[in-house]
């Protein structure tokens, strides 16, 4: 019953926004055209005396939750720019592409309207494979690259010996992207050594209905296994 009246998440999500805010950040929203929107956490000033940073995030709600705990350690040096990836946070598109080369075009597209030419990057996760990418298309423009647990250069062979053990894409694509309390636990358990437990299903189950661009991210994760 509390859940229908309390969102544990949206009350996260409010305090990671007040979070970025008061750490020099602002929220916009950029018309990158062909039916792309892309949202992104930029400086509210800009010093010339800084590098500028870019932080792309993993699978998860929005930008803001992978980030939310660490961004005071990167502010005080960097100029830091925290996009949400196209199908997560505010961020989308009507166009068909669904490959990393393409999320990395959009935020490479996203970063000169802002005015950033040069930069250095952190990828964690799905943010590594764009990450990645971007080093490799714009070489001109990025500077230094962090991937954080990110399996770029991961093969069929790696999932047949067990790498990751699921016995198909699909469920992989289910188990990162969970739909249900059961497989949110289930992801929980892949992602920590010490998993936390007894956390009650209907908080679970906020943090999946808080995340609708999840749904439509959970339909692009197969397509780009499978593309």
């Amino acid at each position: 019953m509390m859940s229908k009246f309390f969102s544990f998440t949206a009350s996260r999500d409010w305090f990671y926004r007040y979070s970025f805010a008061k750490a020099g950040l602002r929220a916009q929203s950029a018309n990158l055209g062909d039916g792309t929107i892309m949202h992104c956490w930029v400086p509210k000033t800009i010093k010339s005396s800084k590098p500028n940073l870019l932080l792309l995030h993993g699978f998860g709600a929005n930008a803001m939750w992978q980030y939310g705990q660490h961004l005071h350690i990167f502010t005080s040096r960097f100029n830091v720019y925290v996009p949400d990836l196209l199908f997560f946070g505010e961020s989308y598109t009507s166009r068909p592409e669904r490959t990393e080369s393409f999320q990395a075009q959009c935020v490479m597209r996203l970063m000169e309207a802002h005015g950033v030419h040069r930069m250095n990057l952190v990828g964690i996760s799905y943010g590594g494979f764009v990450g990645y990418s971007m080093a490799s298309q714009f070489q001109e423009n990025i500077e230094k690259v962090v991937l954080c647990c990110a399996g770029v250069c991961l093969e069929e062979k790696d999932m047949e010996n067990g790498l990751f053990a699921v016995p198909n894409l699909d469920e992989a694509a289910s188990i990162l992207l969970p739909q249900t309390a059961e497989k949110l636990r289930e992801l929980m358990r892949f992602s920590f050594v010490k998993p936390a437990t007894g956390i009650p299903s209907f908080f679970l189950r906020d943090f999946i209905d808080a995340s609708p661009s999840n749904h439509l991210a959970l339909l692009n994760l197969v397509e780009f296994f499978e593309g």
